[in-house]
């Protein structure tokens, strides 16, 4: 009886195209801690991965595309964690004290994606630009959809919410990147992260006497 090898050859193919793709990843996220997107041209990124830049092309249509991939994989994964400490139960503080951990714990964790968010949200190619700025977007609508939840949050306007919502993702991304320039030491980085309580603690108490 003959057996099929179609499936484990397509499996194992699958494994490997998915290989090659992180070490594009990789290897375009180690160049860009000295230089911009735009300056990134695909046969470096490919020569340092070690695949022929022709096979670039099996996984990206270009820097761009290769730009957008790592946006999504920097930010699309932290829209459920931030609406999570964001509807926790707890007073402001807790709340605020929360976002600035999980602020801290992202760039600890990834310091390369931040620094690369960080140069590239003005940077010059415009379809990364605008990933970027659509991901804020998104942070900032379920960001107004957790205050509208709050007590405090009742009887405002939609687009004063999304006015709030964006100042707290502003703040966010600004505390990311004084965290990241912080570096390893630990007495510059609770300065930072004391600034950023104190910021969203600013804001949050602003807040409160909108609609007086």
């Amino acid at each position: 009886m003959s057996h099929s090898t179609g499936a484990p050859a397509a499996g194992v193919r699958q494994v490997r195209k998915q290989r090659t793709r992180r070490a594009l990843m990789d290897a375009a996220l180690a160049l860009l801690e000295d230089q911009s997107l735009g300056s990134l041209g695909l046969r470096e990124v490919a020569r340092t991965a070690g695949i022929a830049p022709t096979a670039f092309y099996r996984h990206f249509a270009g820097v761009a595309d290769l730009g957008v991939a790592l946006v999504d994989e920097a930010l699309g994964s932290l829209h459920g964690t931030i609406r999570t400490t964001l509807a926790a139960t707890g007073d402001s503080e807790e709340r605020i004290a929360g976002t600035v951990e999980l602020i801290g714990r992202l760039v600890a964790d990834s310091p390369a994606h931040v620094l690369f968010l960080a140069r590239e949200r003005h940077g010059g190619v415009r379809r990364v630009r605008e990933a970027i700025g659509g991901e804020l977007d998104r942070f900032a609508a379920e960001v107004a959809d957790a205050l509208a939840a709050l007590p405090e949050g009742r009887g405002w306007e939609r687009a004063d919410l999304l006015m709030l919502a964006r100042l707290y993702v502003d703040l966010m991304v600004t505390t990311a990147s004084a965290l990241l320039a912080a570096g390893p030491d630990p007495a510059a980085r609770e300065r930072v992260a004391d600034e950023a309580r104190r910021r969203m603690r600013l804001v949050t108490l602003g807040s409160r006497h909108w609609l007086d």
